[in-house]
């Protein structure tokens, strides 16, 4: 039996960024992953010569006095080579011939945006006001969790074509009318507006800085170990046990991994109740997405410094509703690492529903077979033909294209469905779906975009929840 104070399992953004905070604290840390290498969806993986990402793209409110600066600064993040964005469009959406631009800090974006919009000048002021406010609400007191954001976005505007340029950037989330909460959709938006960022690299330097930050402290990063029991005496967890036989002691556990998958680890006996599992159970996920990562041909696109968003519908809301069609893409550029101004990788997402997956939902990495691999070719040639009206031409300067799916990420991050933003919140169910770091266990508690919001901030800011209901626990 191997004793430890504190098991984390999961080596998520979340996961990592309690293991650091609280090996800074002077805890005693093990994190265990089922993984071959940590990060989860901050990962990184090779094909040839080039590293591709799967969840870092960019990131908002660095800058100092902005949401994620302080919490950047203490895990050493703000270290890494961050490149900012383009001032006067950072984010660029397309919705048939026209192009807007979101431009950075809350009065030049209200500014930009009036001047496309000028019959909605003192709406978008009340807009841009919700997302001040918004930027300093605590997550956990919030009255916007009620509201449906496709609602109020309409009640404020009176216009479809505005309410879906102001959520053109909003891909980040899962846009649906029937139950996205202001809230998560504000949140979503108002970092980015006050400043955006790319990593000069890939998602790996983010990952590496939090191991190393953590093995600095004393604690340790063990890959190749899936937890599959947590065994309760006493109404407390006290022992992990993962799929080899080993067993790991521990005074308190932290769950990087889904709500629902960490309770199904718990050994049962009583202590989580019926009810509480199938409400757990009923819980829906987000849908996922589809990336298309290419490498292109040297010296035949110059690098741009935003995002580009591109729709081929003038609705945009509900794109993942169960249809093949690709109807809207995100165009990121990565930073080219030798200094170059030619960009040679560039990411495609698109949301897709795991419906569209679930014919091959038995199978495995690999194994999926050729109608698998059609699929996939003719999502990416979708995704490339609708880039193609910001980037004309880019199917002809593509070198090599690696896709994954939903399927994708079940199969590398343990995460049901594929879901790309956890569980899913809805403004009719707040308590329900807003999850708290605690649980029914004492000991046991939980983070990661499931639980409150998602995206990096939301990830960072529910980590800094789950580690204040560590400090607060009287056994550590």
């Amino acid at each position: 039996m191997k004793t430890n104070k504190l098991i984390v399992i999961g080596s998520g953004l979340g996961g990592l960024e309690c293991a650091a905070l609280l090996s800074q604290a002077g805890h005693e840390v093990l994190v265990l992953e089922r993984e071959a290498q940590p990060g989860g969806c901050m990962q990184s993986y090779r094909r040839g010569a080039f590293r591709h990402d799967t969840g870092l793209h960019y990131v908002g409110g660095l800058a100092e006095g902005q949401p994620l600066h302080d919490a950047f600064q203490r895990l050493g993040l703000l270290r890494l080579p961050w490149q900012r964005l383009d001032a006067d469009g950072f984010d660029r959406i397309t919705i048939g011939a026209d192009t807007y631009c979101f431009a950075e800090g809350y009065d030049r974006f209200a500014e930009v945006m009036t001047a496309y919009f000028p019959a909605h000048r003192e709406a978008l002021r009340s807009y841009v006001g919700l997302l001040q406010r918004t930027a300093t609400t605590d997550i956990n007191n919030t009255d916007m969790m009620d509201v449906s954001a496709y609602d109020y976005l309409l009640s404020l505007f009176h216009d479809p074509l505005v309410v879906n340029v102001l959520s053109g950037a909003a891909m980040k989330t899962e846009l649906r009318r029937e139950s996205l909460p202001l809230f998560t959709f504000a949140h979503g938006q108002s970092s980015y507006i006050q400043s955006s960022w790319r990593l000069r690299g890939d998602g790996s330097l983010l990952v590496q800085t939090l191991v190393d930050t953590i093995q600095q402290q004393g604690g340790r990063v063990l890959c190749g170990a899936e937890a599959c029991e947590l065994v309760v005496r006493e109404g407390r967890v006290q022992v992990v046990r993962t799929t080899d036989g080993e067993c790991y002691e521990a005074d308190v556990v932290v769950s990087d991994v889904h709500p629902l998958l960490t309770y199904r680890m718990v050994q049962q006996g009583g202590v989580l109740k019926p009810l509480f599992l199938r409400r757990m159970a009923m819980l829906e996920n987000t849908a996922g997405m589809f990336t298309a990562s290419l490498v292109l041909k040297a010296d035949v696109l110059p690098y741009f410094n935003h995002n580009k968003y591109v729709y081929d519908t003038p609705d945009i809301w509900g794109l993942a509703d169960g249809t093949d069609r690709v109807r809207g893409v995100m165009v990121s550029c990565r930073v080219p690492a030798d200094g170059s101004r030619y960009a040679r990788q560039v990411d495609l997402l698109t949301p897709m529903p795991f419906v569209l997956c679930q014919p091959w939902a038995d199978t495995r990495v690999g194994r999926r077979g050729d109608d698998y691999v059609a699929m996939k070719q003719r999502m990416a040639d979708a995704c490339i033909r609708l880039a193609e009206r910001v980037v004309p031409g880019l199917g002809a300067m593509v070198a090599e294209c690696h896709t994954s799916t939903p399927l994708t990420y079940r199969d590398y991050t343990c995460t049901p469905d594929g879901s790309a933003f956890g569980v899913r919140k809805d403004c009719r169910q707040p308590v329900l779906t807003m999850l708290s770091p605690k649980t029914p266990i004492p000991n046991l508690l939980l983070t990661g975009q499931s639980l409150m919001l998602p995206g990096i901030e939301g990830v960072t800011m529910t980590a800094l929840q789950t580690v204040e209901a560590v400090k607060s626990l009287s056994s550590v």
